[in-house]
């Protein structure tokens, strides 16, 4: 059911799904000082975006910047956040990268791990638009909840 409606919202407004609400808010929770209380959720948002042009330009080998690398956290944050939402079960992120952009991230609830992903060329990190931004988080978040429904007494383990 929830499903369903997480599909329905996001099909008529990507800024509106469970997600997308989680990243803004970790957008928003890293700005001690205010400087981005004027600025739309589609500009903090923006960073995300890459066009196929833009990729282009990106060379395929090279080293992430650390601004792409904390797009890169705050990213799967909010993927464990709307886990942790809709579950009620806390979800940790361990991030383990090398400088060269190649690592692996894993969502942890409990002794669970919910997400599992092998990262490479985080520097091309981004997404053609915030429709696709908010169906990848969206992708991830319901792998988690399902992980959790799968195998709740690990989960709940701890």
């Amino acid at each position: 059911m929830a499903e369903a409606a997480e599909a329905t919202a996001l099909a008529a407004d990507p800024m509106t799904s469970e997600f997308i609400v989680e990243l803004v808010k970790q957008w928003r929770a890293q700005d001690t000082h205010g400087t981005w209380d004027g600025k739309s959720n589609e500009t903090l948002l923006a960073p995300y975006i890459i066009t196929r042009e833009q990729r282009r330009e990106i060379p395929i080998i090279g080293d992430p910047d650390p601004e792409t690398l904390w797009r890169l956290e705050l990213f799967y944050n909010a993927v464990g956040l709307a886990i942790e939402r809709r579950t009620g079960i806390m979800v940790k992120p361990m991030m383990k990268m090398s400088h060269e952009g190649f690592g692996q991230l894993n969502l942890a609830a409990g002794r669970l791990i919910v997400v599992n992903r092998y990262l490479r060329d985080i520097h091309r990190f981004g997404f053609e638009s915030v429709e696709k931004l908010a169906a990848e988080g969206t992708k991830w978040v319901e792998a988690g909840v399902d992980m959790i429904a799968k195998f709740p007494d690990v989960a709940n383990y701890g």
